[in-house]
């Protein structure tokens, strides 16, 4: 028998439709600040990804799932959103609607990495992306509607953590004190480490490896040598964020896993297990390092199998929804009445089931039970004749006479 593949996992129905359940709720939240769905496509020219996530990023080097198409071109299969986004809005002119532009996506993505719980190579994310805003209110709405998801979702124990990483001017200064500080022990970090040390020093604070980790305790912390811009910047996103009454920590050590980030990052954590499950930013140079005008904007990610284990934790979900009405029919007059008014109540919204496998009496009577059938009503001979039946209440037991009009089946379910 083939199996599916690493990292992938198969969606039941037993559970998709608890996904349906949290994925609308996110919708009403996105769609309450005006956020817009957009769709793009599943594989990009590997350019998108290097350009936009950065070449010294894991996702980058480590792993993407990339290969040569049968023209020879260098595909790859998307990683994470924002790339994808930013390039459908510069290809399609986007930057002529109203600013600022307001985006969001629920995606599959594919990363080439160690699988564990809540972490596969086929994932999905939720994500908004804010184009054309360069204030602080931005980064502030962006924050307070992912906020808002957790608290749609029901979510308890979730911490939010700022950070800023500056703007290219005083990165640029920064990048040299921290070079200084990782070259006395450089030969010590780990290979790809010491290839980040020249490109994106900056990189080498995010790297997992223990000893890595080990060695950039003490390490000079962006934070520390803002510009007068970013700092003021950073300022009034926590002055606004204290006025919302939503309180933050400040964690220096956040530098976000992508290049493209600058000024605000920001991280939601689970206080239980101490995991990131949505994280995001601001990334006023990415527009302009796809060949569009310098366009500021602001956005985040959350996983959704890490976002569904939580709500799954914290919610009674409603069952699935069961069949309004099963028709059972035998013979061929009596089948095509159990067409018609199938058909019909349908056409109005209502789930009904019938025999499609030519059971027996019986048959269909176990399936309507095992299925969950709301109401049963039996069209055999007699019912043509005398056009009424009886439909029964399946949960209660009830039984009522009534025409098999189509008006009188749709009263009584």
């Amino acid at each position: 028998m083939i199996q599916k593949p690493k990292g992938t996992k198969d969606l039941l129905p037993n559970e998709s439709y608890k996904w349906q359940e949290a994925e609308n709720k996110v919708k009403k939240v996105l769609e309450s600040y005006n956020f817009k769905e957009i769709r793009v496509p599943v594989f990009e020219h590997t350019e998108l990804f290097q350009r936009g996530v950065g070449e010294t990023t894991d996702v980058v080097q480590k792993e993407m799932y990339t290969f040569n198409d049968k023209g020879g071109r260098s595909i790859t299969l998307r990683p994470e959103g924002t790339a994808g986004v930013v390039r459908a809005y510069l290809e399609n002119g986007m930057g002529s609607m109203p600013s600022p532009v307001k985006l969001w996506y629920n995606m599959g993505m594919y990363r080439y990495e160690n699988v564990q719980k809540g972490r596969l190579r086929e994932f999905h994310q939720i994500g908004a992306e804010l184009i054309g805003s360069k204030s602080y209110l931005a980064d502030v709405d962006i924050i307070l509607m992912a906020n808002n998801i957790f608290e749609a979702l029901n979510i308890p124990n979730i911490k939010l953590t700022i950070n800023s990483i500056g703007c290219p001017k005083c990165r640029s200064e920064y990048q040299k004190i921290l070079r200084e500080f990782i070259g006395k022990n450089l030969e010590e970090y780990c290979d790809i480490c010491k290839t980040r040390f020249e490109k994106n020093p900056m990189r080498i604070l995010d790297c997992k490896e223990k000893r890595c980790k080990e060695l950039n305790v003490g390490a000079p912390m962006m934070i520390d040598y803002l510009c007068e811009e970013c700092r003021e910047h950073f300022e009034n996103v926590k002055s606004m964020l204290e006025a919302s009454n939503l309180k933050y920590e400040i964690d220096p050590s956040i530098v976000r896993g992508l290049d493209y980030y600058t000024k605000t990052v920001f991280e939601f954590i689970d206080e239980k297990s101490g995991l990131t499950v949505l994280g995001g930013g601001r990334y006023d140079g990415l527009v302009e390092e796809f060949g569009g005008q310098s366009t500021p904007a602001v956005g985040f990610a959350t996983g959704v199998e890490r976002l569904m284990e939580m709500y799954n934790e914290n919610n009674t979900q409603t069952e699935d929804k069961k069949p309004d009405l099963y028709i059972l029919s035998l013979g061929e007059k009596e089948n095509q009445k159990a067409l018609e008014l199938s058909l019909k109540l349908r056409k109005d919204g209502y789930i009904i089931e019938k025999d499609i496998c030519e059971k027996s009496f019986k048959a269909q009577m176990k399936y309507a039970d095992k299925i969950g059938a709301n109401n049963l009503i039996v069209i055999g001979e007699n019912e043509l004749n005398f056009n009424s039946a009886k439909i029964k209440n399946m949960q209660t037991g009830e039984e009522k006479e009534i025409s098999l009009s189509y008006e009188e089946i749709k009263k009584n379910i």
